[in-house]
């Protein structure tokens, strides 16, 4: 990244705030942004990522909920790699940075990195990170169920809990939840718990 001044980095700063900050977030809010930062942070510490994949991690999470309505959420993730590249071109950003940083927003879409994509240190830890609320303790897990429903509350009961469960138990199904070592070893029992459980009640 070339040098940009201060003020332009927190008018960018400030710009994504807002949009992470507007009422009709109940889940996707600053409080998701922060425990994905945090969880970026775990993880690259933990395994040891580079500097450079350290960033376009960092950059990803602040974007990869950027934009977000549950009522239009077929675009999110690609409106949102779309913001990227334009907020990051105008700090100068090099555009194998920006493209790196909207492929993993993409990435956000399945959440089902390919072995080929997972050998990108930055990407399984961008993964990892956003589902870091499956393995959450139960009081925070539970809460993070309640406000995802509470996006969807437009949604009727039943068509709610079908799609759902469509979104959460590929998670169960698969061998591991998560891509990087710490995560499976730290996180995936207590995911799994958690999917469990919130699936049986889903099912009602």
């Amino acid at each position: 990244m070339s040098r940009v001044g201060s003020d332009q980095v927190d008018e960018v700063g400030a710009r994504l705030l807002r949009r992470w900050r507007e009422p009709h977030r109940y889940y996707h809010d600053v409080t998701h942004l922060a425990e994905v930062l945090a969880a970026v942070d775990t993880l690259c510490t933990a395994e040891d990522v580079g500097r450079d994949d350290h960033t376009v991690a960092v950059l990803a999470a602040w974007f990869h909920d950027a934009v977000y309505s549950a009522e239009q959420h077929e675009t999110n993730e690609a409106e949102s790699a779309a913001l990227a590249d334009a907020e990051l071109a105008r700090l100068h950003v090099r555009g194998e940075i920006r493209s790196r940083v909207g492929e993993l927003v993409l990435d956000t879409v399945a959440h089902d990195l390919s072995d080929e994509q997972a050998r990108d240190a930055a990407r399984t830890v961008l993964h990892d990170a956003d589902l870091w609320i499956l393995a959450a303790p139960v009081a925070r897990f539970d809460e993070y169920c309640a406000q995802v429903r509470e996006e969807y509350a437009h949604v009727p009961v039943v068509a709610y809990a079908k799609g759902r469960g469509e979104v959460l138990r590929p998670f169960l199904v698969r061998d591991h939840v998560y891509r990087t070592r710490h995560a499976r070893e730290a996180w995936e029992g207590m995911a799994r718990e958690n999917l469990a459980r919130e699936l049986t009640r889903l099912a009602g």
